[in-house]
């Protein structure tokens, strides 16, 4: 019966006892090993990373492209539209007004006449050039219709070829809006503008942008006041001093085949061939350049033939949409109005082409 009464009690305090505490956990190297680490032979669970897909960069092509299309704004005064004045156009050559940077002068091209692509049609002038260029580009490829149906090129049309360009002012403009919003730049041009516009006394005086020669001369320091970079305010007056010296000159980019003019551009620092194609296309109006460089056209070009751009993926840090050489050869098909076919892979993503049949 004790015997009993004693197995009992033990029972009872057994119950009341709280459980015993884990046996700790193995070290290694004198540290503690995890609770929820693995057991020997068992691989380790990996967390799952979120996957962070990085947006393609910003093509900076429309803001650079009405940056060297517009002339410097006149205190506020709207300049108006030249009247269109037509003229013997070239698809493989300089079509625009220039003016000499020093003179303001007009420059007159070769006295010679441009072949014309289109058969049967007589000469190609400033007038119908638009039109025989959205013509070749739908006979190429029908897909075009939509785009050409839905937007028009100004650059190209006859008023925009009436316009007249200072190569030096276009060129420069290319360099401001460098690494800046179009906003900025135009800001910045304005200023650039106004630090020759006024006299000793502040009287406005012009509002022209300042010949080479006054840019060559005039300090760095100076220049920088306007919102120039360091480096902006060396580019463009080491542009100034190339136009001053004849290196450059505004007769030689209108005459000059497309080639040399790439040539010399590429040449003066800090412009690249980007830059001097969208200056070639948008300054010179030459009908047959074509930017490889440009992602906007890429990304465009892309979905025109119908690839999903949206699933394409970074490769390597460097966004890829089209391969270069299918770029080449797509392009080519449009030739010698390639400008205008680039033009418009812009706006391929608003324009439903996926209808067309191939």
């Amino acid at each position: 019966m004790a015997g009993t009464r004693r197995s009992s009690r033990l029972s009872a305090a057994s119950e009341a006892m709280p459980p015993p505490a884990a046996p700790a956990a193995p070290t290694t190297n004198g540290r503690k090993r995890k609770a929820d680490a693995k057991p020997k032979g068992e691989a380790p669970s990996t967390p799952k990373k979120k996957r962070i897909i990085t947006p393609p960069p910003l093509t900076p092509t429309p803001s650079a492209v009405g940056i060297i299309a517009e002339p410097a704004f006149n205190k506020g005064m709207q300049t108006p539209k030249p009247a269109a004045v037509a003229r013997l156009a070239n698809p493989r050559g300089t079509n625009a007004m220039l003016l000499s940077p020093e003179t303001s002068r007009l420059i007159a091209p070769r006295d010679e006449e441009p072949p014309s692509p289109s058969k049967g049609r007589g000469k190609t002038t400033t007038q119908n050039l638009l039109q025989e260029a959205c013509d070749h580009l739908i006979s190429v490829d029908e897909r075009m219709r939509p785009l050409v149906e839905k937007h028009t090129c100004r650059a190209f049309s006859p008023e925009g070829l009436a316009e007249k360009v200072d190569p030096f002012e276009s060129i420069s403009s290319g360099i401001i809006s460098q690494q800046v919003s179009g906003a900025a730049a135009k800001s910045i041009k304005n200023k650039f503008v106004a630090l020759f516009a006024n006299d000793a006394d502040g009287a406005t005086t012009t509002t022209r942008f300042p010949h080479p020669s006054e840019v060559a001369a005039t300090p760095l320091e100076k220049l920088r006041t306007a919102g120039l970079s360091q480096r902006k305010a060396e580019y463009i007056q080491g542009l100034a001093e190339k136009f001053t010296s004849g290196e450059l000159s505004a007769q030689m980019l209108q005459d000059a085949p497309y080639e040399e003019v790439l040539e010399r551009l590429i040449a003066v620092r800090g412009l690249g061939r980007w830059s001097v194609e969208m200056f070639a296309c948008f300054g010179l109006k030459r009908m047959d350049v074509f930017s490889l460089g440009d992602l906007g056209v890429q990304r465009g070009m892309a979905a025109f033939v119908g690839r999903d751009v949206a699933k394409l993926r970074n490769k390597g840090g460097k966004w890829k949409y089209m391969s270069e050489q299918d770029m080449v050869d797509l392009s080519d098909r449009f030739a010698p109005y390639r400008s205008l076919f680039m033009w418009y892979m812009w706006r391929v993503e608003e324009t439903d082409v996926s209808t067309m049949e191939t």
